[in-house]
């Protein structure tokens, strides 16, 4: 699919096994979404720009390389988007964190921006937005028009596991957005579901069902 990146790194696939098992627990499924989450920041990365810089060694002065400057952003779609952050600041402890919170209205089924909090640079800012699930796609693609209607140009969207419908769902109204996913699963089921999935991240992560 164009602008979908599947992350098949084997420590990646062999963590997100665990993950959906169903007897892992709350403590060892947190510790795995930050692992995972770490291993996909170091992937999402990999196309930052480099530039020389001079440093002095014990032995001698030379010329490394060095991130050039980018400023990034890591906004968490709640509730949860905040069990991917620890992941990401480990390897990007410069990062800001923004928040976005949402409701689906009971009667609409839109969903509604409850929170939101953003940088106040955040045009300047490359942003990576984080939700564990992408399954309809409709958080992700309202939390996206909130960020970009704040000023957001530059935006990637990093799911653990997704599908095509949600996948298709955000590049209807996004074209121009990446999503990095460690999986694409079959498709969703009449519960809109991911399958075979993980059951409900946010209930897994936080112990709330």
């Amino acid at each position: 699919m164009n602008k979908v990146f599947e992350l098949n790194h084997p420590l990646i696939q062999h963590k997100l096994t665990l993950i959906r098992d169903k007897n892992t627990g709350a403590k060892e499924f947190r510790e795995l979404i930050k692992e995972v989450s770490m291993l996909m920041a170091y992937e999402v990365t990999r196309e930052l720009p480099l530039e020389d810089v001079e440093v002095e060694t014990p032995i001698c002065v030379m010329k490394g390389k060095a991130i050039a400057g980018r400023k990034l952003a890591i906004v968490p779609i709640l509730r949860a988007g905040l069990g991917m952050v620890d992941g990401f600041l480990s390897l990007l402890p410069a990062a800001k964190v923004g928040h976005v919170g949402l409701y689906r209205d009971p009667e609409t089924l839109n969903p509604v921006e409850y929170y939101c909090k953003l940088p106040s640079d955040v045009p300047e800012r490359d942003l990576l937005v984080l939700d564990p699930m992408l399954a309809t796609g409709g958080s992700a693609r309202a939390a996206i028009r909130f960020i970009k209607n704040r000023g957001a140009r530059n935006i990637k969207l990093i799911s653990i596991i997704s599908c095509p419908e949600g996948i298709a769902a955000v590049h209807s109204e996004h074209p121009d957005v990446d999503i990095f996913v460690a999986a694409i699963d079959e498709k969703l089921n009449d519960h809109a579901y991911i399958v075979p999935g993980l059951g409900d991240a946010g209930d897994r992560l936080f112990g709330t069902k």
